[in-house]
């Protein structure tokens, strides 16, 4: 919350600005395209990312597929995840939450630009069909974030399981999943501190579904946590 605060403070001059701006593209949407929504909120994330004194470092963008859909499965660490990977992403992409998120005041209009899905996961039916959309969508070109642990871990840099269930979306739009290792994202909101931060995020090499074509969900999902977990080791013994 204190990193937050910061954020605010650091960009008074900047804030009613920008959040008029946020409302107003979050109120129709539909009135700019995708990209014109997302550089607006790579903007934001810019400004708040530089105001609260973080450093992003980066690593493996030329991974990331530059043509067609693909999903990217990361580690769930904290609410400062998807705004590190908003900081480093050079095309404009969406992600699945969950229900009890979608009406947060700010994180709201936030996701509304991104064209966000929200998951009821009590219902399997209405589940489903979150599924089928993410996949119909990722085979037009879109791409998505999906957290596969479902919440974010409280362990710091360890991983909860990755659920089977995330990857359904990807086996059924037949895309690259690409595996995204975060590191000491947890750090910038959950420690109450302002000091200056460094967050890593790793974008390790796609999967093609080739690779993991006949293969259970709960295999892909231990697949993908595992090359997650090796590169965080990786970077945990440098």
């Amino acid at each position: 919350m204190k990193r937050i605060l910061w954020m605010v403070l650091m960009n008074l001059w900047y804030v009613p600005y920008g959040l008029t701006r946020l409302l107003r593209c979050a109120a129709h949407p539909e009135r700019y395209t995708e990209e014109e929504r997302f550089r607006l909120l790579k903007e934001i994330d810019n400004r708040a990312i530089k105001g609260g004194r973080i450093v992003i470092e980066g690593h493996g963008m030329e991974n990331l597929p530059e043509e067609g859909g693909y999903i990217l499965y990361p580690n769930h660490q904290g609410m400062f995840d998807v705004l590190a990977i908003l900081y480093l992403m050079p095309h404009a992409f969406s992600v699945v939450l969950k229900k009890e998120l979608k009406n947060i005041p700010f994180l709201k209009q936030v996701f509304a630009c991104m064209g966000a899905l929200s998951l009821d996961r009590s219902d399997p039916r209405e589940g489903m069909k979150v599924i089928l959309q993410v996949a119909e969508e990722v085979k037009q070109g879109r791409r998505f974030l999906i957290f596969a642990e479902g919440t974010r871990s409280r362990k710091g840099n360890q991983l909860l399981d990755f659920k089977g269930g995330s990857f359904k979306s990807a086996m059924k739009a037949k895309c690259p999943i690409v595996p995204v290792a975060l590191v000491d994202s947890y750090k910038a909101f959950d420690t109450g501190s302002i000091r200056k931060q460094a967050v890593q995020v790793h974008f390790l090499e796609p999967i093609p579904y080739e690779a993991y074509a006949g293969m259970k969900t709960t295999e892909v999902a231990a697949m993908v946590k595992e090359k997650i977990e090796e590169k965080i080791a990786q970077c945990q013994k440098s």
